[in-house]
């Protein structure tokens, strides 16, 4: 086990044997701290270090957060590559603009509520249980919404990007190699994504969905890079125009769609009995019912409720009386 301490410093730094107030005067003005690589399991008492700026502890096999309150002047720490499993022990480091956490075993984007200034958070590849992806608590994100302008969650198994939509002032976003599926849902967070100039989604489900890169191109004026890819502005209007000149087709066919039930709705009372064959011998009541039409039409058009059935009735009575009357002169004659 090798604990991160001053006298570890002061070896790394060639202090050795130097007076120990010189040393502690030294570690005072201290602003950059390189330990990467050094074998660490652990952060120690660095206090002395109060003035730091720049920690860089990646590539070591620390497991946790810790000893780190007094450094009030960070602003970039590098903790990639070790065994973290939660984001805790943060809320004083005020000034933090850039945080490193990618290749560690964090399930959940948490613990960054009190953190105002970050604009950078690299969470890339974790080491995560099959099946599980990474999770972001609602304060954190909060928290980060109006700050955050670069966030790397590549290979982490997101399957969606909705409740990232707070990032307000989001610029570049890395979510290669996830499974995200949905055009629909994407569009809906580009919606609100105003400053995003780079968007890289290489090795996701959805960069198979016909005319992937056209809609995106099409819903975030913004975007300059796409999967790394340059968007040039002959691009962008062309595929804008294509845009309006398919809204404008669709719109034209709804028209006429709309104009041709129209007209059949109309001609449908224009005509109160359909085209027959010449010999064609309506029944009783047939002849009933399209005389009922004809002076329904005759009368002004829509009939009130009750008008047809009535009219129907006496129509039928009539026609009824008529037919008996021919009845009988045949039998007579």
């Amino acid at each position: 086990m090798v604990r991160l301490t001053t006298e570890l410093i002061a070896r790394c730094l060639g202090h050795r044997n130097r007076r120990e107030e010189d040393l502690g005067q030294h570690l005072r003005k201290i602003t950059h701290l390189n330990l990467s690589d050094k074998n660490l399991d652990a952060i120690g008492d660095i206090s002395l270090c109060r003035n730091l700026r720049v920690l860089y502890l990646y590539d070591n096999q620390i497991s946790q957060i810790q000893n780190l309150d007094f450094a009030s002047h960070l602003t970039h720490l590098y903790l990639q590559n070790n065994c973290i499993s939660c984001i805790e022990n943060l809320s004083s480091l005020k000034n933090l603009e850039k945080l490193y956490l990618g290749g560690n075993s964090i399930a959940v984007v948490e613990g960054l509520d009190q953190l105002t200034e970050i604009r950078e958070l690299h969470i890339e590849s974790q080491h995560l249980s099959p099946g599980e992806k990474l999770l972001f608590d609602p304060r954190s994100l909060r928290s980060l919404a109006k700050s955050l302008s670069v966030l790397n969650i590549s290979n982490n198994n997101i399957d969606e990007l909705e409740e990232l939509a707070v990032l307000e002032n989001l610029s570049h976003l890395r979510a290669a190699d996830n499974q995200l599926q949905h055009m629909k849902d994407l569009e809906v967070v580009l919606n609100k994504w105003t400053k995003l100039c780079s968007m890289d989604l290489t090795g996701n489900p959805i960069c198979h969905k016909p005319k992937y890169r056209d809609r995106i191109v099409v819903q975030s004026q913004t975007l300059e890079y796409l999967d790394g890819k340059e968007i040039k502005d002959t691009e962008r209007v062309f595929l804008m125009n294509w845009k309006a000149s398919k809204a404008l087709r669709k719109k034209s066919k709804g028209r006429m769609t709309n104009e041709q039930a129209d007209y059949l709705h109309f001609s449908a009372f224009q005509t109160p009995h359909p085209n027959l064959p010449f010999n064609y011998s309506p029944s009783l009541t047939e002849k009933t019912n399209i005389l009922i039409l004809s002076e329904v039409h005759k009368d002004g058009g829509n009939p009130l409720p009750g008008t047809v059935e009535k009219k129907a009735n006496q129509k039928k009575s009539q026609v009824e009386k008529e037919s008996e009357q021919q009845s009988q002169e045949v039998s007579r004659s």
